[in-house]
């Protein structure tokens, strides 16, 4: 069995809004309140991280996060990397390194932005992130679990989404190629980003991502990474059939 927690299904600028009063920003239903997106898999005996959000420490605390045995990177935009420092709070409870994975091009930028982390520096584990570091280019295994890299374009940058056999969770995306899609083909449930219901350079828009899940076809599908555009009531209100607005906090569980 597989539980995915979404710590956060916010975009960039995390919902509400900074100086924003718009009805979502000022809404007083919790599931308009989104943190920046990232999520949180268990997966049999094994823990993963996918993306280190700017609220990451909240979202630990809130959500009960105590262990985590690997990161999985599907990007380095700044939504996705700006918790990277609390790592350091899981190698001290682990006393171990903590191995993270990507693929090469967020790797380098890693390696660039918090090249004290690959470092060992300090005798003992907490002062910073100590990390492994593995350039994802095809399926790898964790645990012995198998994971299946999905490519997808986000503007001019290449993300990962990942497969955990049912399971699939894509986020900024904006164009899904083909091959992508054959690799998810199967999957029992999807996650998507579906930033607003205007068209987006470089975030698939609400209808878009209806018209991937339709093609993929999932037995159910959630969306992530939205913008305060649309409540979570109205965004509902847009999905067919088997397609559900995630919010912060939801735990939803897949059978293997």
């Amino acid at each position: 069995m597989l539980t995915l927690t979404f710590l956060g299904t916010g975009t960039s600028n995390g919902v509400p809004m900074i100086g924003c009063e718009c009805p979502v920003c000022t809404s007083t239903d919790p599931r308009d309140f989104r943190n920046r997106t990232s999520a949180y898999l268990v997966w049999g005996g094994l823990h993963l991280l996918i993306d280190t959000a700017t609220e990451l420490r909240l979202q630990a605390l809130t959500f009960g996060i105590r262990e985590v045995e690997a990161v999985l990177f599907t990007h380095a935009h700044a939504d996705h990397t700006g918790g990277f420092d609390e790592l350091r709070r899981f190698n001290e409870l682990a006393q171990a390194h903590l191995p993270v994975y990507a693929g090469p091009e967020t790797a380098e930028v890693l390696r660039e932005r918090f090249a004290y982390a690959f470092e060992d520096v300090f005798p003992f584990y907490g002062g910073k992130p100590d990390l492994t570091l593995h350039e994802v280019r095809g399926p790898f295994e964790i645990a012995g679990k198998t994971i299946v890299p999905i490519p997808v374009t986000h503007g001019r940058t290449n993300v990962l989404g990942y497969r955990f056999g049912p399971l699939a969770y894509v986020t900024d995306a904006k164009i899904v190629p083909e091959s992508s899609v054959e690799l998810l083909r199967g999957v029992d449930t999807l996650v998507i980003n579906a930033l607003r219901e205007r068209s987006h350079p470089t975030h698939l828009s609400f209808s878009e991502a209806f018209d991937l899940i339709a093609d993929i076809a999932p037995r159910r599908a959630y969306l992530v990474h939205l913008s305060h555009e649309t409540s979570h009531v109205a965004a509902s209100a847009l999905a067919p059939g088997g397609v559900e607005v995630a919010y912060d906090g939801l735990t939803i569980t897949v059978d293997e």
